[in-house]
């Protein structure tokens, strides 16, 4: 995720396509608004009572992230008795392994697949052939553009609308109403920038005081090389006139902090999501040297799955679910509440200590 550990897959997690996402006839999801990755319903009532074998698919699952991320599905499976987490495939950056993947599992008869949307739309003829006769295929974290009951049988999605949307509205309390503002993004034409960019500019529009210096999302691949690159690059045009910055990766928004301190400059109000240990110790340490900046971390993403799991085994069962297709990170850091994130020194640099899994199984994991 940061410096030289930065992965692939961190970057493929925040791409993917937007479009409609409505569950199909076996399941009825109340989508209104989003829900918020911490408060999720109980499990238990779409268990059912046959045996489900469970796999999760994703297309890079090398990092600490992902490892999360699984062992926070098998967390939320131990829940159903009937339910086992059987097998994880890393389709290691490639999609025909990916897809590979996902068709041999249909193949083995497994009940629930999952996958993580790396490659956005371009596997939705992957998902389709796997979808159907006693397999539940349901690909999450991005919203696509296929057809529910058809091409997947559900897509659960994390809401980059809302999130861009609420990064603004702190925006404009972090900043006492006024000031200049940017946001960074992935690789130009990044759909699921466009759709937090989207989300930002209607939050601005409450907070006239709050300009927006580009229009458009500031490209920077997801690469801490190129989001330094780009901050330098915006430093020498605006110089001190920016008062904050909005980013959609935790990866960017470390980067650019790097960059302003390497500048001699303070550092603007950052608003970002998806953050890492390193991140957070950094913010910590400036805070305990009275060098913070105002900062907002929305984090929890890799509870994401527990949504997901919970939607796959309800459509699976055929039973009703009240839970929304669109999920928002918590606010892990706060600088307006003063609420401060975790900071560890044994942890990895690129572990995200937001997971809602128990301290000791996270703690295990990371001495894995």
């Amino acid at each position: 995720m940061i410096n030289s550990i930065i992965t692939r897959s961190t970057a493929r997690l925040l791409a993917g396509c937007a479009g409609a996402a409505v569950l199909g006839s076996a399941v009825l999801a109340q989508d209104a608004g989003p829900a918020r990755v911490d408060q999720g319903v109980d499990i238990a009532p779409f268990c059912g009572t046959d045996p489900i074998r469970v796999a999760l698919v994703d297309g890079w699952g090398g990092d600490t992230w992902r490892k999360i991320t699984f062992a926070e599905l098998q967390d939320e499976a131990a829940a159903c008795p009937n339910v086992t987490v059987e097998d994880h495939t890393d389709a290691g950056g490639d999609q025909q392994t990916y897809n590979a993947a996902i068709n041999g599992y249909a193949t083995q008869g497994y009940e629930i697949i999952l996958a993580f949307t790396d490659f956005g739309d371009a596997a939705i003829p992957a998902y389709r052939m796997s979808n159907g006769n006693g397999t539940t295929m349901v690909p999450y974290f991005n919203q696509l553009a296929g057809r529910p009951g058809f091409d997947y049988a559900v897509n659960p999605y994390q809401d980059s609308f809302a999130i861009g949307k609420q990064y603004a509205e702190w925006l404009g309390t972090a900043l006492e109403g006024e000031g200049n503002v940017l946001m960074l993004g992935g690789p130009a034409g990044a759909t699921s920038s466009a759709v937090f960019l989207k989300g930002f500019k209607e939050g601005l529009a409450a907070h006239p005081g709050l300009t927006l210096l580009d229009e458009n999302f500031i490209a920077t691949n997801w690469n801490p090389a190129d989001a330094q690159k780009a901050a330098a690059g915006l430093i020498a045009k605006y110089g001190d006139t920016i008062d904050g910055i909005a980013s959609d990766y935790g990866v960017t928004t470390l980067a650019t902090v790097k960059a302003f301190e390497q500048a001699g400059m303070a550092v603007p109000a950052q608003a970002t999501i998806a953050t890492s240990n390193e991140l957070n110790c950094k913010y910590t340490e400036a805070v305990a040297a009275n060098e913070g900046w105002k900062y907002l971390a929305l984090d929890g993403s890799t509870a994401d799955i527990r949504f997901a799991l919970r939607q796959a085994l309800a459509a699976h069962n055929g039973i009703e679910i009240d839970e929304p297709l669109g999920v928002v990170p918590y606010i892990y850091a706060d600088s307006t509440t003063d609420t401060m994130p975790k900071c560890s020194d044994t942890a990895p640099p690129d572990a995200d200590l937001s997971s809602l899994l128990p301290e000791e199984k996270l703690q295990a994991l990371f001495a894995q």
